[in-house]
């Protein structure tokens, strides 16, 4: 049975995300704060995260790192901040999707779906990804088995997002991706998310390869189309 962590400190949240994703044939476990979904985190392995940022004691920010320091679980973020600064943080440290409040039970369980669906398929094409080890490109050199980056030779810190989008586009060095292909390939063809989130991920990875990241030469916009790393 597949099994997540509801971290919420809102019962009005909490108690009904227990009984509908219980009902949904889920196993649930719920913690009102950092300290307590912590100690839960330590002891059992989870399939998922729905994580709010806004606790009460340690907060979601601070829990997200820590979780991904420990193991690599998939995490949804949910916040009642919904501006484009909340979601590059919440994105930067290793949110895999975020949902903002008040949402529907529906969209909320697509989501979960969704990345659900995405983990178990990337643990599947991680095999087939060793078979290429090393992505490079001017200054950036990918060691995708490691899950590395080195760009003028110095190790970069690259969360998974990012590192999803980079790696896709490296792989496809010199081609033109669209926003569509990246998207249904780092977040799945049925992602509901704001498509802005490409755009955030695109600017956070360019802040890290480029020498001037406001006027890109490696990874160019192709107006209209999508983007390319490499001639």
């Amino acid at each position: 049975m597949t099994r997540i962590l509801i971290v919420e400190d809102e019962p009005s949240y909490l108690d009904p995300l227990l009984y509908q994703l219980t009902r949904e044939g889920y196993e649930a476990y719920g913690a009102a704060t950092g300290e307590e979904a912590w100690s839960i985190y330590e002891e059992m392995e989870f399939d998922l995260v729905l994580l709010d940022l806004m606790l009460p004691g340690v907060s979601g920010m601070t829990l997200c790192r820590r979780m991904r320091e420990l193991r690599r679980v998939p995490i949804i973020m949910v916040t009642a901040k919904s501006t484009e600064n909340d979601v590059i943080v919440g994105l930067e440290i290793g949110a895999d999707d975020y949902v903002t409040k008040p949402y529907s039970f529906r969209e909320l369980l697509a989501r979960i779906h969704a990345v659900l669906r995405r983990s178990l398929e990337g643990q599947d094409e991680g095999a087939r990804a060793d078979a290429v080890r090393t992505l490079s490109c001017g200054p950036v050199e990918m060691s995708v088995a490691a899950h590395e980056v080195h760009v003028h030779g110095e190790l970069t810190a690259f969360p998974l997002k990012e590192f999803e989008v980079l790696e896709y586009l490296l792989r496809n060095k010199g081609h033109v991706l669209t926003r569509h292909q990246l998207i249904a390939r780092v977040w799945g063809s049925d992602y509901v998310g704001d498509t802005k989130t490409l755009d955030v991920h695109v600017k956070r990875i360019r802040a890290k390869i480029e020498d001037d990241p406001a006027h890109p030469t490696l990874l160019t916009t192709v107006r209209g189309v999508g983007y390319r790393i490499g001639a």
